[in-house]
């Protein structure tokens, strides 16, 4: 397979050189958004995309803007709308997001693209649910409207001084991971970086669930393919477990008002010793940890995670051939080599990374691909659904609902979702 990508991804850079000016008589310009912050594995890889596709397109310069995911979360129907629209843009991916936008008509379908260019070739199995979506924006299906770049993960980081200095042994199951927190609490310590304003919160609440659940529960939940109960043993398990860390002292409930950023550097400053998220922040961490050793583990059972983010081609973009001409670049095995020895998990796989921390974390990946672990992330099925989730964890964080109502509250606006995607 590493081969065969090779050599799709070679010729495709080869075969772009000096086309960049080929159509009209003026300078071009390729308008580029994306969130991936520079110190991040994601960002150095797209930084280097930018330099090759400048230099094999005479005449074409880069327009990028820096967007942040809140930012693009919020505003992307209506600036995909409108005449400020960007020409390739990194976006979530999900039913919620990349396709409900796909079924306003808002993205372009590039199928076409995809299979000239080899891309379905590259991205292929489970990595190909999130990228594809039939004629109600639901995903696994139907047309082509992005093209995933990465792969992630949620799992367990944690900080091995302060783990040596309490005594605390690395969890390899939820019982050890609770016994560990237990034993922070009993010295003082909240064990547990969090943030209840954006989406670790709901993800630990959803991770949680995840213990007690298996394929056709994430099925059911992410692709309808059939009934949810929201007061089942896992979505029960989920939230009442979440509660009773809040209440242990696990998680402040002054996180309720906290940023995805706050809860990062918190970990990263050595406030906190455990933290559950994605590996999205492994290049950060070892970039800007400097004070102490650190590590990760799986999380016990399923876990969110997926093929990463997508490059989509806004409907209104007006250089589409410039667009797919990035995005084959970040294809590429140079750029997915960068991306992966910069701590990411790349689609294109063409060896193992040599540094200990970006091999864990690609090794980490294979592992839950091949055991079927993956199971997305909590927020995709319904258009709004990530605010639903964010105003509900906070309310078992404050103590403000009880798991049972905050179960309702997320019941009701994804079984009312179902009519729109003729469920």
């Amino acid at each position: 397979m590493a081969k065969r990508a090779l050599a799709i991804t070679t010729t495709l850079v080869l075969a772009l050189a000096g086309c960049g000016s080929s159509q009209g008589d003026g300078p071009r310009t390729l308008k580029l958004w994306h969130y991936e912050g520079p110190d991040s594995a994601m960002g150095a890889a797209w930084a280097d995309a930018v330099k090759q596709f400048e230099a094999s397109h005479p005449g074409v310069k880069v327009a990028f803007e820096e967007k942040g995911f809140e930012q693009v979360r919020k505003t992307a129907p209506m600036v995909l709308n409108s005449k400020d629209a960007p020409d390739v843009m990194e976006y979530d991916k999900g039913n919620a997001t990349s396709g409900l936008l796909a079924k306003q008509g808002l993205l372009t379908d590039i199928t076409d693209e995809v299979t000239k260019r080899g891309w379905d070739k590259l991205v292929t199995g489970e990595s190909q649910t999130t990228a594809r979506y039939d004629d109600n924006g639901v995903m696994g299906s139907g047309k082509w409207y992005g093209v995933p770049n990465y792969a992630e993960y949620v799992s367990v980081y944690y900080n091995k001084d302060q783990f040596a200095k309490y005594g605390v042994q690395v969890p390899k199951t939820l019982d050890e991971l609770t016994a560990a927190m237990d034993k922070f609490v009993a010295a003082g310590v909240t064990p547990l970086a969090n943030a209840g304003q954006e989406y670790p919160a709901q993800q630990i609440m959803y991770q949680l669930a995840l213990t007690k659940a298996d394929r056709d529960w994430v099925n059911r939940y992410q692709r309808y393919t059939g009934k949810v109960d929201f007061h089942d043993a896992a979505w029960t398990f989920g939230a009442t477990t979440f509660a009773d860390w809040v209440r242990k002292g696990y998680i402040s409930k002054d996180s309720a008002g906290t940023k995805a950023e706050d809860m990062g550097l918190s970990f990263i400053q050595g406030k906190y010793p455990i933290m559950v998220s994605g590996s999205w922040w492994y290049g950060r961490l070892v970039k800007n940890i400097k004070d102490f050793q650190w590590g990760s583990t799986l999380w016990p059972g399923m876990a969110s995670g997926s093929a990463g983010n997508m490059w989509v081609v806004p409907k209104g973009s007006k250089n589409k051939d410039l667009a797919y001409d990035f995005i084959a670049i970040t294809m590429s095995q140079p750029i997915q080599d960068k991306l992966r020895d910069a701590g990411g998990v790349p689609l294109v796989q063409n060896g193992s990374p040599t540094d200990a921390k970006a091999k864990e974390v690609n090794d980490n990946f294979a592992a839950l691909s091949s055991q079927d672990r993956l199971a997305f992330y909590p927020d995709w099925p319904a258009p709004g659904y990530y605010d639903v989730l964010v105003s509900a964890v906070q309310k078992l964080i404050t103590g403000s609902a009880t798991p049972d109502q905050v179960l309702d509250e997320i019941a009701k606006p994804y079984q009312e979702n179902l009519a729109n995607v003729g469920k």
